[in-house]
């Protein structure tokens, strides 16, 4: 097979493999972008193997980065652009089920592509757009399969991450496992207990965003994966009925990840440790915790006026996160009630703790934060005017309540 018309991001790094090719060695584009080239999806980084060694490499083009450069990898910077240029490698045992034990750098191109995770992962595209598909890849491509290249078990022991890896592929190009390959993920399941969880953790997110999420959350289930993620190994059910939502792919990665909480029934005060084990970040898990409070207060009604206040402009998020439930969302409605709150942060607030401190002649303390909460819930549910003057008198007659 051969390609038509290359595309402009090959197109663009055809000056490098020309160069290396001038020098005596091959070069060929590999990887993801030849699939989504295949499959006519829009592409992103554009990865170069060749025959040529590290330091050979260098030796063709005065601007590189040493990335990668004991596993073979050299970032050559031409122009405006930078590429991957990896050498033809084969790997020895994987001890760490992740990581060679050795990388040997070699001339062949097959023995390269042998060391692929799936068959439509492993073509190579010379220059001219000619396709070299030494794994039945294209026929795999055409029936929508996902086969492991060689021995499955050999794959999934070399690098663990490869079994979410596919499930991801599920989700984005709606392809179903070959059954060799999903017998060896039945069998190897468990070697994910030895991937680090910041790893899983992408495949896991991109396999939530894929168009045929459901179908992978079902061969997630199916396969036994769930049980080596954090907080899952028990909920086998609850990630079926998350698998029944409505299709719609999320549009947010804290968006699913809010939906799946919800579906996990995780308390609210246990979301942070949940997530925590995830080793997510504490923005990601703040968005999620407030994601998951507003998507639950809202679907037991409209929001009060200090739920509205509480989740600000992440209430427009919850509404669209109302849709995987079989409810529309009122986002025009949400977007006019919070424009009418009154304040949208304490920091809005006509007075200050300075200013409640003088008024009341009082020193800080406790009653001064509770002081400040009453006049902020005061003037959110309309019951005071944000009034420098009313709010310090509302806090005189506050203070009584809360010093007996």
């Amino acid at each position: 097979m051969k390609l038509t018309v290359l595309p402009e991001e090959f197109r663009r790094a055809l000056p490098v493999m020309e160069k290396i090719e001038q020098a005596g060695y091959e070069a060929y584009f590999v990887g993801g972008s030849v699939r989504d080239v295949l499959l006519g999806q829009p592409i992103h980084d554009v990865d170069i193997a060749t025959s040529g060694f590290p330091a050979e490499i260098k030796e063709i083009f005065p601007r590189t980065v040493d990335i990668g450069i004991e596993h073979g990898t050299v970032l050559v910077l031409y122009q405006e652009d930078q590429y991957e240029v990896t050498t033809f490698r084969t790997e020895s045992t994987y001890q760490d089920f992740r990581r060679p034990d050795h990388v040997a750098f070699v001339r062949s191109l097959e023995e390269d592509l042998k060391r692929r995770d799936f068959t439509i992962n492993a073509f190579a595209v010379q220059e001219d757009g000619t396709v070299i598909d030494l794994f039945g890849g294209l026929q795999d491509l055409e029936q929508r399969i996902l086969r492991a290249v060689g021995n499955p078990h050999e794959r999934f022991h070399e690098d663990a991450l490869r079994m979410m890896r596919g499930l991801r592929f599920v989700s984005q190009l709606g392809f179903v496992f070959e059954t060799e390959t999903f017998e060896a993920i039945v069998e190897n399941h468990a070697l994910l207990e030895k991937i680090s969880i910041e790893r899983v953790f992408i495949e896991f997110t991109k396999l939530l965003l894929g168009s045929h999420r459901n179908e992978a959350m079902k061969q997630f289930v199916a396969t036994g994966c769930f049980e080596y993620c954090p907080g899952m190994a028990t909920s086998k059910e609850h990630l079926l009925q998350f698998a029944g939502l409505i299709p719609d792919p999320f549009l947010s990665e804290t968006a699913a990840w809010s939906v799946l909480l919800d579906h996990l029934a995780v308390p609210e005060a246990q979301i942070g440790h949940f997530l925590k084990d995830w080793k997510v970040s504490n923005e990601f898990l703040r968005e999620c915790r407030e994601l998951v409070w507003g998507l639950r207060q809202r679907r037991k009604g409209y929001y009060t006026p200090m739920a509205l206040y509480r989740l600000g402009d992440l209430a427009l998020k919850v509404e669209t996160l109302l849709s995987y439930y079989g409810h529309p969302g009122e986002t025009d409605k949400t977007a006019e009630a919070l424009a009418k709150l009154p304040i949208r942060s304490l920091r809005e607030l006509a007075v200050n703790g300075k200013d409640v401190m003088a008024v009341c002649q009082q020193k800080a303390g406790p009653w001064l934060k509770e002081t400040l909460a009453h006049l902020e819930q005061a003037v959110v549910e309309g019951r005071l005017v944000n009034d420098k003057t009313a709010l310090l008198n509302a806090a005189l007659a506050y203070l009584p309540e809360i010093l007996d």
